[in-house]
């Protein structure tokens, strides 16, 4: 480096010319004791414009010196001539008659004959002035920068450092001069950085925000790096080396984590938003909580819940001693893997004791991080010895426990693993798994005051509805009840018994949900049963409730009453607002019987209209809710379409033909259903 080109040993060692010297354009002139211009160099004629052959044998003073300076100028000759030195700026006269300001260096030289000379080296002042700056400002920079600056040779061993790097390196720069990168540091990797070296070397292109990771003499753990690199040329292109630029980035490496995890927990937790709670079932709930936490946070989720929770919607408080009876309702993997099979069957019941890591959970109410499982802990985790070993062995290190806790009450925990994730969980994986905890327990105590509310009212529901009724005189009758999978509603049917053998029909639906619904519908069922006695005709019967129904509040409710005599071979019916009664006749044609006027009950001062049609023999009557027929997919005249066509099809007995119509227009309803088949016979 610096300049010099070394080949084999027996070669010769030669110089190559200075960059900083042609940088500066220093010219050579001699001249003899009496003045004049013995040799002049071409940089002279560059300098001062005067070919050779204009100066040699020319008086300095004369062609070179204005007279303004002549005085000065021979003062300063002789001072030289007499043995001194001198250095300094002085004004030359240049061939087009300007001043040009000159650096000197000047001597006294001797020749074989005793004869005295005088040596002038020469350039331009403001070339000098403008090169020191640069080197001051250069010098300057890279003393004191924060970023630590390494100068290399081409092979690769350190030449130059900054103090900047000496801190970085935890070095003085005396102990890496000369030396590679990997005998000083050999906890960064060496291999991967001397390669990029060499790569800038050969393609002169720099390599810029390189990262290593690793550590110096002063580090005690792993810090972040980014490194620049740039080949060192010379004003004739020669490659002098290398200059390689260092920040600590550590602390920005951390922060950029630190903002990373943020926006993944964000986004684990809007996620958590959109897909936990999605229904009132406590199990499919459940699923969800455990489906978002892997695999972003966990490689395992369980999701278990006290078993009062799940078999009777109340909570239980764990205290002293006492061991926990959980209901598994959930397990996720966020990979194939035998420690799901370690976790306790979905839908079973396990008791823990009061030493139990997930015990402790729901005693204590809050989480419970194991940040290194050892085999001791893996014993209060797993639920028996085989347990622990398939976690073992599907390599679980480290344990996060979280209770889920709503309106100040524990309903369970969720247990998080992790196996290929081999970072232990910490505090902000504790954070982020309170949270979801949190936001899943509301969801999970939601469904548990549903389906308390949900079974109170189904109970209720079920026992205002009458027992499956008998068949009737010249009527059989098949009935159903589906309550819906979400939310139990009012719909309702009787069958009641008239005067001259006749029967009463009737189905109804009170708007609305739940407990509320099913009071008001055992109201108006009541009440019809009540008025039933009086024999009234359908409309005035109608009438009545529509009263009784105004005063129930808000209740809204529609029916459809219809009276049967078999005897005379006619129905009578009236609808309040409710969809029309299909009717099959012998001939197997069918009907949807569009009964005129009728608004649903509770709106009042509105008269209800009559309908009567013939009902011979073997014709088949049905009435039904909407829940039967009602898809938010299709328009509902499809739904009476396809009913009726599936009535006209079939010649079972009532009860098979019900069993059909639930399995066939609802498996599974989202709303309740209520269906009352009657066919006359002779």
């Amino acid at each position: 480096m610096h300049g010099y080109k070394t080949g084999n040993d027996d070669d010769e060692v030669t110089a190559a010319p200075g960059g900083l010297l042609d940088l500066l354009q220093v010219a050579a002139v001699v001249v003899d004791s009496y003045g004049h211009i013995g040799l002049w160099s071409p940089e002279a004629e560059q300098l001062l414009g005067y070919r050779a052959e204009e100066a040699l044998g020319r008086r300095t003073d004369e062609l070179l010196v204005s007279p303004d300076n002549l005085q000065r100028a021979r003062q300063v000759f002789a001072q030289v001539r007499s043995g001194a030195r001198w250095a300094g700026v002085f004004p030359m006269q240049h061939k087009d008659g300007t001043e040009r300001p000159v650096e000197f260096r000047t001597m006294r030289l001797h020749d074989r004959d005793g004869r005295i000379h005088l040596l002038s080296l020469v350039t331009d002042a403001t070339t000098v002035r403008r090169v020191e700056r640069d080197l001051a400002l250069s010098h300057s920079l890279v003393q004191q920068t924060p970023v630590g600056i390494g100068v290399f040779d081409n092979d690769l061993r350190w030449v130059g450092v900054n103090p900047a790097l000496e801190r970085i390196n935890g070095l003085p720069e005396d102990a890496v001069l000369g030396h590679r990168v990997a005998e000083m540091l050999p906890d960064l990797d060496a291999e991967v950085i001397e390669s990029r070296m060499r790569l800038v070397l050969a393609s002169g292109k720099p390599l810029l925000d390189q990262m290593t990771v690793g550590r110096t003499p002063r580090d005690t753990e792993d810090r972040a790096y980014s490194e620049s690199y740039h080949r060192i040329e010379d004003a004739e292109g020669r490659v002098l080396g290398l200059a390689m630029s260092i920040i600590d980035v550590s602390e920005r490496q951390q922060a950029a984590a630190e903002i990373s995890q943020a926006r993944e927990h964000l986004s684990v937790i809007a996620d958590a938003g959109a897909r936990i709670g999605t229904t009132l079932d406590l199990q499919q709930t459940a699923r969800e909580l455990a489906d978002v936490a892997v695999p972003q946070l966990a490689d395992l989720a369980a999701v278990d819940v006290l078993e009062a929770v799940v078999a009777h919607g109340t909570t239980t408080a764990v205290t002293g001693d006492a061991q926990a009876e959980f209901r598994a309702l959930a397990v996720a993997a966020g990979y194939l893997t035998d420690a799901i099979h370690a976790a306790d069957p979905v839908g079973e019941l396990a008791t823990y004791s009061s030493t139990r890591i997930i015990t402790q959970c729901v005693r204590e109410a809050r989480p419970i991080l194991v940040e290194r499982v050892d085999s001791a802990m893996m014993r209060r985790i797993a639920r028996d010895s085989h347990a622990a070993q398939t976690l073992r062995v599907a390599g679980v290190h480290s344990y996060l426990a979280v209770p889920l806790v709503a309106r100040g009450e524990v309903l369970g925990t969720l247990s998080l693993y992790r196996t290929i994730n081999t970072r232990p969980f910490d505090e902000q994986d504790r954070i982020l798994a309170s949270e979801l905890a949190a936001r899943a327990a509301i969801c999970v105590d939601n469904a548990r005051l549903y389906g308390r509310e949900r079974t109170a009212a189904l109970t209720l529901q079920r026992s205002l509805l009458p027992r499956t009724p008998v068949n009737h005189e010249g009527l059989d009758i098949a009935v159903r009840y589906l309550p819906a999978l979400s939310e139990v509603g009012g719909d309702w049917y009787d069958v009641l018994p008239l005067s001259r053998g006749r029967t009463g029909l009737i189905v109804g639906d009170v708007m609305g949900k739940g407990v509320q619904a099913a009071a008001i519908m055992g109201q108006l069922s009541t009440a019809t049963r009540a008025l039933a006695r009086l024999d009234p005709s359908p409309a005035e019967l109608l009438g009545h409730l529509d009263d009784i129904a105004g005063s129930l509040g808000d209740a809204i409710a529609t029916c459809v009453y219809a009276v049967c005599d078999p005897r005379r071979g006619t129905c009578e019916m009236s609808s309040a607002g409710h969809l029309p009664p299909v009717l099959i006749r012998p001939d197997g044609s069918a009907a949807l019987l569009d009964i005129p006027g009728g608004v649903p009950l509770g709106v009042g001062g509105v008269p209800f209209g009559t309908m009567e049609v013939e009902l011979p023999p073997d014709s088949l009557l049905a009435l039904y809710t909407d829940g039967l027929i009602e898809n938010r997919t299709e328009p509902i005249d499809t739904g009476l379409e396809t009913m009726t066509r599936l009535l006209q099809s079939t010649r079972q007995s009532l009860e098979r033909t019900s069993d059909m119509l639930l399995g066939s227009l609802r498996p599974e309803p989202d709303d309740d259903v209520a269906l009352l088949l009657a066919r006359t016979r002779d």
